[in-house]
């Protein structure tokens, strides 16, 4: 497989470059989608968040609350320290399993890591693709696209790693401070260049196993 990570700051796009890369076949494996999963109701990480954050993180149904644990996170970082060190560890492990059920996979595999830089979990990759946005325009998407007041906002950009770090790691950037178009065609290069370096990768591996 070549193995891919895919990282950017909040309301960057990168969930579109996820799903557009998949269009052209990469398999994705979704860290926070994983982490939706991990919290869910009865689950032992749901267990340890509450017993932590207590009920009032919880909607009427026992579901996490995720607005409600954000504005508890991201006004504190010892509180989102711990949020970390309870969620992190089975994420790994669940990103692990499912790379471990794609050996055989040649294609793209896409690892979406929200956090790849501020966990520094950078190494291991083929390539690290970052969704790059300006900070003016992700406080003008929060607040367009989830309503959130300009405080909010900056508060959860605050929380992530600068873009100059995210930068410094990348491979490849997506820029995607312009049209939607323009970034599904920047993402379409992408993933023609990213399927060329997998089929490279294919053969390389092939040519060097023993003939029978």
């Amino acid at each position: 497989m070549l193995l891919v990570g895919l990282t950017g700051g909040i309301a960057s796009g990168k969930s579109t470059v996820a799903a557009r890369l998949v269009e052209h076949g990469a398999e994705l494996v979704d860290a926070d989608a994983i982490a939706r999963e991990i919290l869910l109701p009865g689950t032992p990480t749901w267990k340890k968040v509450v017993e932590h954050f207590g009920d009032e993180i919880l909607d009427p149904d026992g579901f996490v609350d995720r607005p409600a644990l954000g504005r508890i996170v991201f006004a504190a970082p010892e509180r989102r320290a711990l949020l970390n060190e309870l969620t992190h560890p089975p994420v790994i492990a669940e990103i692990a399993d499912r790379l471990e059920l794609l050996q055989a996979f040649d294609g793209v595999v896409v690892i979406d890591v929200p956090l790849l830089v501020e966990a520094g979990a950078q190494r291991g990759y083929d390539a690290i693709v970052v969704v790059a946005t300006q900070p003016e325009t992700q406080r003008r998407r929060l607040a367009t696209l989830r309503g959130m007041t300009d405080a909010d906002a900056q508060a959860r950009i605050d929380a992530q790693a600068p873009l100059e770090d995210k930068l410094a790691v990348a491979t490849h950037v997506l820029w995607n401070d312009g049209t939607l178009d323009e970034l599904i065609a920047a993402t379409d290069a992408l993933a023609a260049e990213l399927l060329e370096r997998a089929r490279a990768k294919a053969a390389a591996e092939a040519a060097r196993l023993p003939n029978d």
